[in-house]
């Protein structure tokens, strides 16, 4: 096919996804609102593609951008002389380097053991299944939703190797008490780690602008390592972070070698081998670019359109925002009274209306809610997106809320997802109304197919979607053909 051809193909591909600019999508993208941000990024981009970051000694102009980016990085976060850091394809795999270091560092420990509160990010318990760690949940504070201190304190143990905070914590966007965390594990002899990949590159900047709350960086004593996410709020194309280590020994644990083969000595400072040049080279232009006056000037933003989008929440009949945020992120919630709407009915009225809002489950304390990732662009939208909640607040309230028959409601309680064949998986995707056809098209309205996961176990939810997740990527003859 002709080259214009194919890119149009590619356009009318992206379409039906969600917008990445303009402020509308709250969830997975943050945008600037700066074009030539997203055109510098691209260009730096396109300039590195090709070189391969596994051999630093082929490529190093991916070395020292890497290492400027870590000193850039260390210097906000509170690092010093010591700190050394690697950068990484995104914040799961900076959050698996950290608990595979603190694994390795300690081999004697038969049963190893992270700690971990409950709104801990999903990727630690990712990490200790694949790397063979057992997940010590400790519950959060019911109101607040930030950390216990004194409870994660009492978690540790001698098969503790790592202990985990949030700054902030994604579901609910508050700050946990490092300092408190921190100096518990240190006076184990535990290593320290604070998940800030959503907030470590905005939080020091809005504390420069008198938002307060708790230290939360390498500069707190007893915090070993701190991850933090470019492609978040340095505004960096997918997918850059950074994995900082407070001295060169903790990191030691997270390399890779192998010369047991008869080609090249593999040496490995992240998960991957091969590693593009191209989000590395893009993250670096985009730092240099902004600097710290840049970067300053768009958390000012942030915020004025976080204190916004708040405000607007607070002000609407039967909505409240669920804990005290601390960042950028809100959790919207019912106000605990009948409310006569649900959520996942708001979150599809403000589908139509043009707005993408992430629908979060019930989970302990934490009620079904709202997830709103705000960024630098929404300070030019935010009364049209409050405005668009109200009405879709009262679209929901007019139409009711989505009920579950709780005689599915007990079926669902009482079965084995280890047990069930894959038939019966098929026919409970049928039930849910995620049995997509050929195209793998989702209903216009997912109300009713959330409000049925959300009142299945976690555990059932889980296997129901990766069935799901299954059924999507399956390639059809028309997408393996090659013109």
């Amino acid at each position: 096919m002709r080259i214009d051809d194919v890119l149009d193909e590619v356009r009318a591909l992206r379409a039906a996804d969600a917008p990445t600019h303009g402020g509308r999508t709250l969830a997975y993208v943050y945008d600037s609102g700066l074009a030539e941000v997203d055109e510098l990024g691209a260009r730096a981009y396109a300039l590195a593609s090709a070189a391969n970051a596994l051999d630093p000694t082929t490529f190093p102009s991916l070395l020292r951008m890497e290492n400027d980016l870590v000193a850039t990085a260390a210097a906000l976060l509170g690092g010093d002389q010591e700190t050394v850091g690697t950068v990484t394809s995104g914040g799961t795999e900076s959050c698996l380097l950290a608990v595979l270091a603190a694994r390795q560092a300690r081999p004697e420990v038969a049963d190893p053991a992270v700690v971990l509160p409950t709104t801990a990010h999903a990727a630690f318990h990712k990490a200790a299944h694949l790397f063979g760690l057992r997940v010590v949940a400790v519950e959060v504070d019911p109101v607040t939703f930030r950390a216990d201190a004194a409870a994660m304190a009492a978690a540790i143990d001698e098969d503790t190797v790592l202990v985990v905070a949030g700054a902030p914590s994604y579901a609910h966007g508050v700050v946990d008490p490092v300092a408190e965390i921190a100096e518990a594990a240190a006076r184990r002899g535990v290593r320290m780690h604070v998940d800030a990949c959503i907030g470590g590159w905005v939080l020091p900047y809005l504390r420069g602008l008198g938002v307060e709350g708790p230290a939360f960086d390498l500069s707190v004593p007893g915090v070993t390592s701190i991850s933090v996410d470019l492609h978040k709020y340095a505004y960096c194309p997918k997918g850059v972070s950074v994995l900082l280590h407070a001295n060169a020994e903790l990191r030691r644990g997270h390399y890779f070698g192998s010369a047991d083969w008869p080609g090249y000595t593999m040496l490995n400072t992240t998960v991957q081998s091969t590693r593009s040049g191209g989000p590395l080279a893009a993250a670096w232009a985009v730092v240099r670019h902004l600097g710290d006056e840049g970067y300053l000037r768009l958390a000012r933003d942030t915020l004025h359109a976080v204190e916004a989008i708040r405000a607007g929440v607070e002000a609407t009949d039967g909505l409240r925002v669920l804990g005290e945020p601390g960042a950028t992120l809100l959790a919207v919630a019912t106000d605990g009274t009948d409310a006569g709407f649900d959520l996942f009915t708001v979150a599809d009225e403000m589908r139509l209306r043009g707005w993408y809002v992430q629908p979060q489950f019930a989970h302990g304390h934490s009620p079904v809610n709202l997830h709103l990732t705000v960024t630098a662009v929404n300070r030019d939208c935010h009364d049209e997106f409050v405005a668009d909640l109200r009405a879709s607040v009262d679209a929901a309230r007019a139409s009711g809320p989505v009920a579950v028959d709780p005689a599915l409601r007990a079926v669902l309680a009482g079965l084995d997802p280890d047990a069930l064949t894959a038939e019966q998986f098929a026919g409970l995707l049928d039930a849910a109304g995620l049995a997509p056809g050929a195209d793998a098209a989702l209903p216009s309205r997912m109300a009713p197919i959330n409000a049925l996961l959300d009142a299945a176990p976690p555990r059932l939810r889980e296997r129901v979607l990766l069935e799901f997740l299954g059924v999507l990527y399956r390639p059809s003859r028309r997408e393996a053909t090659v013109d």
